[in-house]
Formats: C-alpha cells, structure tokens, sequence
C-alpha cells in the first residue's frame, strides 16, 4: 500500500494525512510519533491499517512535527472547528523545540483539521496509547462529531504511567540520543524483542522525528490528564487493552473505562504495548467486531431544524426563513450550520436533496 500524501493546515503548521478503503470515515492516532509512509513497513501495522480498510475509509495523519509533516514550525490558523482550549493537563501551549505547537489541544485540533479536511463530519475513531487520549478529548469535547471510537492501551494520566524520576530519565535520553531512548523503551512496548525488532524501532524513531520532538511529544504526554474529559464522552466506546502490558499497565486502562459512561472494557492477552505487534489480529478482531456493529444512525433533526429544511428545499434564502419564522437572521444561520453538521452536507442543494429523499415538505409539519 503506497500512501497518497495531501495536507491541511493546522495551527500547528501543515499536517500531511493520506486515506485508503472505502466505508465510513475512521481516524486513527497511532501514538506518540508517526510517518505515514514508513510505518507500514514497521511490524504488522501494514497489515492492520489493509484491514481496516475493508470496512473503513481509514484516515491516518502525521503529528505536527512528525513525519511528512511540517517540521518548520509556523501557523496558517487551523480549521475555526478543530477544537477548543482546556482539558489537557499540564502541557505548555508552545510546545516544540523548533516552534512548533506539540501541546496536546494542538495535536487534537490538528486531528479535527484533519477530519475537517476530508469531510468527515461524524466518525469513527480508533486511538491507541497517547493517541487514544487524543480521541477520547475528542469524543468528549464534540459529541455530536464522533459515532463510536475505540481505545487502545490507554492511560487517563500520563503521570501514572512511571514515577516522575523515570519519566524524567526516559525524556532526557530520547532527547539527547533518539536512538538509544528507543532500544531503552523497547522492552516497555514490545515483549521480547528480537535485536532486528529493536533495530526497526529505531530506524523508525530516527524517521519520523527528531530527538527533540520526540522528546517534547513524550513529555506533553506524560504531562497529561483527561480524568475531568472522559464523563463527558456520549458515544459508544470500547477500551482495549492487554493484560500484561509492558508500557501502559492494565488498571490503568481500567480505570479509564471506567471513567467513560457505558465504556466497554475488552481484555486481551499478552504483553506488548504496540497494537501491532504480537497477537495483533485479537486487537483487529476487537477492533473490528465492536465498530461495524455501531450502526450508521440516521440524523436526528429537531422540529424547527426540520422547518428550515423544508423552506430550504422550498429555494428561501437565510433571510426569507427567518423573516417567514420571525426569528433574527442569526437564530436562522445557526439552524442551518446544525443542519449541515447533522446531514453532513456542506450545500443548500445538499439539504434539499435530503428533504426530497425522505419526503418532507410542508405537509409534514401539519
């Protein structure tokens, strides 16, 4: 699978993100660092991302900083729906060493933009490790974009992942050698690894970022705590997690479940962190089984939201609605940017369509 790179812009810079299947939109955060191209060529995770796409457009994205994305710096304003502040622990908001925004509320407006950039208003998420706080900050802080999202050896803290001492020792030393910090971390996400696995995982450190963005990442992620987020999340959620895992242990994933109202904890075995790695198809089979069963529901408009819809389809611009309901021109905009979310339409033409399919018009508001 040869990736096609596109770009969108972030307020972290150019976010590079490639999509491959076809289906419903799922989005996937790998974790802590990422390359689009050569992660493929890492372990099983190939073979993953081809199986998701037999039921998924998958959209994957490089971190600001990471990969075949901008690493430069710079900000072109990032999409006005990625995301609002607060919620992320204790990251800085100017987080990378060459002036790139690494702060967690960056890396989750960057995957919003990112979302945004395909037209996936709702979707499906999949987020492992560092990745799956991002989704859960997601799911919890746009409801109405995320349809279900599954969570894979996640922690609630970064903080808990190791005493602070440790997490000091490790940031330092991927920071001054990016080479050695991986052959230090890879017992923790790989159980037993092979010296050709040990030096793969290094290879792709040295690829997908610097030693000082990967240091910085890794330090924003043990920096943070989404405790307060996860009661927030409505959609249905499944957290995955192997039961002896090296990197994240298994109560931390627990208690992150149970965090999140009407989770779905799924145990599994072994020990390595990365999801592909060793038994990777209990993780895909998971993965899989608890998404495809989540149904495309149909969009649910509110009474008056069906009214503009209808004087939608009748050809009444903005201004005519809200003079035939006598509310503000506002309150009528508003309706339409709901009815867009909802429908996820992006023209009038669009709306009308809808409302001729499912035989509205002005009978059936009598």
């Amino acid at each position: 699978m040869t990736p096609r790179i596109r770009y969108c812009t972030t307020q972290a810079g150019r976010v590079a993100y490639s999509t491959t299947g076809t289906g419903p939109p799922l989005l996937c955060d790998s974790g802590w660092i990422t390359h689009l191209r050569a992660q493929l060529e890492l372990l099983s995770y190939g073979a993953f991302i081809d199986r998701l796409a037999e039921h998924f457009t998958v959209i994957r994205y490089d971190k600001p900083g990471c990969g075949l994305s901008d690493i430069s710096g710079g900000s072109g304003g990032s999409s006005p729906r990625a995301g609002r502040p607060g919620g992320s622990g204790g990251s800085s908001p100017r987080a990378g060493g060459d002036g790139i925004d690494l702060s967690f509320d960056a890396q989750t407006a960057a995957a919003l933009a990112v979302a945004d950039a395909v037209g996936a208003d709702r979707l499906r998420l999949f987020g492992a490790s560092q990745g799956a706080q991002v989704a859960a900050a997601i799911a919890a802080r746009h409801p109405e974009r995320v349809q279900a999202q599954v969570l894979y050896g996640m922690c609630a803290s970064g903080h808990d992942l190791a005493p602070a001492q440790v997490r000091d020792s490790i940031v330092a030393l991927v920071r001054a050698h990016g080479g050695l910090g991986w052959k230090a971390l890879a017992g923790a996400f790989v159980s037993d690894p092979t010296d050709e696995e040990i030096a793969g995982l290094a290879r792709f450190q040295q690829a997908s970022a610097s030693a000082e963005v990967a240091a910085r990442l890794l330090e924003v992620y043990y920096d943070t705590d989404i405790r307060e987020l996860l009661p927030a999340i409505e959609a249905p959620t499944a957290v995955l997690h192997r039961e002896a895992d090296r990197g994240t242990r298994f109560e931390l994933g627990r208690e992150a479940a149970a965090l999140i109202p009407g989770a779905t904890l799924i145990p599994l075995p072994g020990a390595s962190h990365l999801f592909y790695h060793g038994d990777w198809l209990s993780v895909l089979d998971a993965t899989l089984g608890f998404l495809t069963e989540q149904p495309d529901q149909a969009p649910q408009l509110t009474a008056r939201e069906l009214e503009v819809a209808e004087l939608v389809a009748e050809g009444l611009t903005n201004q005519a609605i809200a003079s035939r309901l006598s509310v503000a021109p506002r309150t009528a905009e508003a309706h339409m940017e709901n009815i867009r979310r909802k429908l996820q339409v992006r023209s009038r033409a669009q709306i009308a369509a809808w409302v001729t399919e499912h035989r509205l018009g002005p009978k059936s508001a009598r």
